[in-house]
């Protein structure tokens, strides 16, 4: 007999929803609080329970500021765990 350890969606029964970076001009995020929404993301696919990407939403904003053009993306991960980890408060 064959032991299958791999997640299905059917084990699925707590989903985190992280994002990671801004589209708001007006409020730019610092390269610290980006560094801090990717550790976040980290421990949740690599501490236990460890949790397994199920989805994930690109927004990517265009704004004109005079002649310039600033561009800016904001990544939504859906991150789905067996049960609600103990260490995650929202």
């Amino acid at each position: 007999m064959q032991n299958n350890n791999k997640k299905t969606f059917e084990d699925i029964h707590f989903v985190k929803i992280i994002t990671i970076g801004s589209v708001n001009p007006n409020n730019p995020l610092s390269p610290q609080s980006k560094q801090a929404q990717a550790d976040f993301l980290n421990k949740c696919l690599n501490e236990c329970p460890k949790g397994i990407i199920i989805g994930k939403d690109i927004t990517i904003g265009r704004y004109a500021i005079g002649e310039h053009e600033l561009v800016m993306q904001q990544t939504t991960y859906h991150i789905g765990f067996q049960r609600k980890p103990i260490w995650l408060q929202d």
